[in-house]
């Protein structure tokens, strides 16, 4: 006997939303990956040159400091804190804008800033002989110092939970000396490398 069409209709229902229902989930699950494991950042100004240009798209590690619930600051795994020298994505604390910042200072550090060059514990980052270099242990940091250093911070020591966070260059930036300090809770990633480059096509400079 002939199928009507509303027969054949009815039994295509459960198909169509099968599909509908497995692209639900896929969606779900690569938005759930982003957000709790990698990501990407597009740099939108000059703040953090050298290392960072305008335009630099950098690949971005969620789970540097932990495993959290997606979408919120639950933290399931605790892979340990952002450490001073580590260039971290967070939200502005003044109108929530994506941030991509430098830690230059965390609980129990005594810091200034002197024209945009740091002192931590009372002594420079700085070499004498070379006052555009910074040093984070190991870690050698190019500062653009062209437009001046900005404004000046005065000795503070940072509280346990928060970090001081500032711009490589230091006179165009607007970060933790307008802003005040960030919780490191708030620090939700590490930007790891720079994939591509205006002019330069891609590649992968560790951040």
């Amino acid at each position: 006997m002939a199928r009507t069409a509303s027969a054949d209709t009815a039994a295509k229902i459960p198909f169509w939303r099968n599909e509908w229902f497995t692209f639900a989930m896929m969606v779900v699950l690569l938005t759930v990956a982003r957000s709790s494991f990698a990501n990407h950042y597009q740099v939108p100004s000059g703040s953090m040159e050298p290392a960072l240009m305008p335009g630099d798209r950098v690949a971005v590690n969620m789970m540097a400091y932990g495993v959290r619930v997606p979408f919120t600051d639950i933290e399931l795994i605790d892979r340990g804190e952002p450490e001073p020298g580590d260039v971290v994505v967070f939200k502005s604390p003044t109108d929530g804008t994506r941030l991509i910042k430098r830690v230059v200072a965390v609980g129990g550090d005594t810091v200034a800033v002197v024209d945009g060059r740091l002192w931590v514990d009372g002594r420079p980052l700085h070499d004498v002989d070379a006052s555009d270099i910074e040093h984070f242990g190991a870690r050698d940091v190019h500062l653009n110092l062209r437009d001046g250093g900005g404004p000046d911070l005065a000795t503070i020591t940072i509280p346990a939970g928060m970090a001081l966070v500032l711009g490589d260059h230091r006179g165009n930036s607007q970060d933790g000396r307008f802003f005040g300090l960030v919780p490191m809770k708030s620090l939700y990633a590490r930007a790891s490398a720079v994939y591509y480059r205006s002019g330069e096509g891609f590649g992968w400079t560790r951040l």
